[in-house]
């Protein structure tokens, strides 16, 4: 069974704070970035309370460690925000299917809808997938009034990235979610 990094190693977020800092003397840096050389390690930790801040090893594997006067709570939360924005920008784009009927009924149509503009807004493409039974067949303006009206209700959310098209049985159209142009 392993917990986590062991007692010897530091992963990012579990920065060594204040009296977790065992080692001394460390190397120290203030808030401004400036080396102020190598220090005892309680001076560094009352130099860092009196200015209401924190002292956090940075640099746990240099000889001596490197550590840094910072608002510990501050820096915890601008990691956690650069983490997010990292994680976002690497979104996987999936392709839903929505599978629909040419004679397809308004409650429907409109549940389907919902779906569609829920994936849109997870940044997901939908692909819409008509499929013709039987006689539907000699009727395939009902199919492309099923799209057209999908599109026009979209319009504001995506964009048609390959539009309608008839393959045997079954037409399809993809729409992909509008801002994925905007980086």
């Amino acid at each position: 069974m392993h917990h986590g990094p062991g007692r010897g190693e530091v992963s990012q977020d579990e920065l060594r704070v204040n009296d977790r800092i065992r080692i001394s003397p460390i190397r120290l840096i203030d808030g401004d970035g400036e080396q102020l050389g190598i220090i005892a390690t309680d001076e560094a930790r009352s130099m860092a309370a009196e200015q209401g801040l924190d002292l956090v090893e940075v640099a746990p594997n240099s000889r001596p460690p490197v550590c840094k006067i910072m608002d510990y709570g501050k820096f915890k939360y601008e990691q956690a925000r650069k983490a997010r924005e990292a994680k976002k920008k690497q979104h996987i784009i999936h392709v839903k299917e929505i599978k629909m009927r040419p004679k397809i009924e308004d409650h429907d149509f409109g549940f389907k809808l919902r779906h569609a503009r829920r994936f849109l807004d997870d940044g997901d493409k939908v692909k819409f997938t008509l499929r013709f039974r039987g006689r539907e067949m000699t009727h395939p303006e009902l199919g492309v009034r099923v799209l057209e009206r999908v599109k026009g209700e979209l319009e504001e959310l995506g964009n048609v990235e390959s539009d309608i098209r008839k393959e045997g049985r079954t037409m399809t159209m993809l729409i992909g979610p509008k801002d994925s142009q905007k980086g």
